[in-house]
């Protein structure tokens, strides 16, 4: 009896080799250096702007700042750009003790009176037209939008009459109010767009919970529109402050002179005094640096709202 041959096992058959997978092709080995080389490459013709901007812009500051260091001897004989030998501050006391106290507070009167009249006329001004669809509210948007186009130089005769018809003329009022006035197309404009990138599901979602107009007003609209109040404030304080054209016209005291008509006291009948004129300057600009560097943060925001739609 023979025994039984072991069956031989099956074959096991070897997988077959993969492909090895295609890749692109490779870039050259100095194509990355290159790339981050030409991203490191610096704006030349950005800097050259820059710095060209910066001396039109900082050489009258220094200029200004410079000669109200000086005294009038000093100025005539030295040039305009001539760096103060003997800084004095007696330029600085010459203006404190000519009134201009009565200058300033005349200036802050009107541009704060200003403000706060744009900003409460102009906050529910935009709100109707942004949430309003009567052809009305639009097209007196429209006809609004108009006072862009016309400079207060050539209205000036007009307002003067309205003016001295409403027994205004010779105060601060007459003054406030044509300065709001035109500044108010201008409010009105940055405020629509900054409202306008409030979503609308929050204005629904207000109005289902039963909020009215008011309440939507001073809840949400108000909080989030703060980068627009402060833009359209700093420039209404701008506008105000430098205003020269409505002080001039309707007004005619002393005491009631703002910065820029105060200006004309260093004026001489035979010349300027220039160091004491330049050192109210910089008296008078210390207000303004001061409400950009508080607003600076939304000043940017505010006049970019409504571009990204």
């Amino acid at each position: 009896m023979t025994a039984n041959a072991p069956t031989p096992a099956p074959p096991t058959t070897a997988p077959a080799p993969t492909a090895p997978a295609r890749r692109g092709p490779s870039a050259p080995r100095g194509a990355g250096r290159r790339r981050r080389g030409r991203a490191r490459r610096p704006d030349v013709l950005g800097g050259f702007g820059a710095l060209l901007w910066l001396v039109v812009v900082g050489v009258p500051l220094y200029y200004v700042l410079a000669s109200s260091l000086r005294e009038k001897s000093d100025y005539l004989d030295a040039g305009p750009l001539a760096a103060p030998t003997h800084p004095v501050l007696s330029n600085y006391r010459t203006v404190l003790e000519s009134g201009f106290g009565t200058y300033l507070w005349n200036n802050v009167v009107v541009t704060v009176c200003t403000v706060a009249l744009v900003l409460v006329l102009a906050l529910p001004a935009a709100y109707a037209i942004v949430r309003s669809r009567s052809r009305f509210v639009s097209g007196g948007f429209s006809l609004m939008l108009m006072g862009l186009a016309i400079p207060a130089q050539a209205t000036i005769v007009p307002v003067y009459l309205l003016i001295t018809r409403l027994k205004l003329y010779d105060t601060l009022t007459a003054v406030v109010l044509p300065s709001a006035a035109f500044a108010l197309p201008m409010a009105i404009l940055v405020l629509t767009s900054t409202m306008r990138d409030i979503p609308g599901e929050l204005y629904e979602a207000m109005t289902v919970d039963g909020a009215d107009a008011r309440r939507v007003l001073r809840s949400l609209v108000l909080p989030l529109t703060r980068p627009g109040l402060v833009t359209v404030g700093i420039y209404t304080a701008l506008g105000a402050w430098n205003g020269f054209i409505f002080p001039l016209v309707l007004t005619q005291s002393d005491s009631l002179r703002t910065l820029t008509l105060g200006l004309w006291n260093f004026q001489g009948q035979h010349g300027v005094d220039v160091p004491a004129t330049t050192a109210a300057v910089v008296l008078s600009m210390l207000p303004l640096l001061v409400a950009y560097l508080v607003g600076r943060r939304h000043l940017l925001s505010g006049l970019t709202a409504g571009f990204g739609k």
